[in-house]
């Protein structure tokens, strides 16, 4: 994986972010076989919804039960995404430094 954003910052999952969390995509990468689902599905379902690298995501709301689902606010638009689909979103933070 040849990926400049994610070599110049550090990477974390999506799903291992609270509430507030502000960031940029670096990469999607699903793992194997996600909850009965093909990684493929998965990576393609998530790029239809916006999470393309580089977009800009925060998190808006975390859901009252084991803090899932969340909210996301990514670029204009906002959605419920799940902790464990999120965990497939690699995000750096803009509060770290380049």
């Amino acid at each position: 994986m040849t990926d400049t954003v994610a070599s110049t910052a550090p990477c974390m999952p999506l799903g291992q972010a609270t509430r507030g969390f502000s960031g940029r995509i670096s990469a999607i990468h699903v793992g194997d076989d996600v909850h009965g689902l093909a990684a493929a599905e998965i990576e393609s379902r998530l790029l239809e919804l916006g999470f393309v690298e580089g977009a800009e995501i925060k998190i808006l709301h975390e859901g009252p039960v084991g803090r899932d689902p969340i909210a996301v606010r990514i670029n204009s638009t906002t959605i419920a995404l799940r902790r464990r689909e999120a965990m497939a979103i690699l995000v750096t933070s803009l509060d770290a430094p380049l």
